[in-house]
């Protein structure tokens, strides 16, 4: 493999992932109408200031019943765990930069 090559077939190997998340996952998009923009002023935290980590947990406490809430618990239940996986991952992707 010549030089030049190699470099482009690392360069789409490292630009993949990025890639991957360019779109929201599936359901992503929803969350907006309630959990606004970094930065805007509205009582329900924005998602984009918690780790997917934090994302993960709240919905499978939301989901179990663990977690109070208005709507969460309905609507944490309409995913399933593969997807809350890149919801979050997608959500929490500035915070990693």
């Amino acid at each position: 493999m010549s030089a030049r090559a190699h470099w482009w077939a690392m360069a789409v190997a490292i630009a993949t992932p990025t890639c991957a998340f360019a779109s929201p996952p599936s359901g992503a998009a929803s969350c907006l109408g309630c959990h606004a923009a970094a930065g805007a002023e509205s009582p329900v935290v924005p998602l984009s200031s918690l780790t997917a980590e934090q994302i993960q947990s709240a919905m499978q406490a939301f989901r179990s019943g663990t977690r109070a809430s208005t709507v969460m618990d309905r609507i944490a239940k309409g995913f399933t765990d593969e997807e809350v996986r890149a919801i979050a991952q997608w959500y929490a992707r500035d915070r990693a930069k």
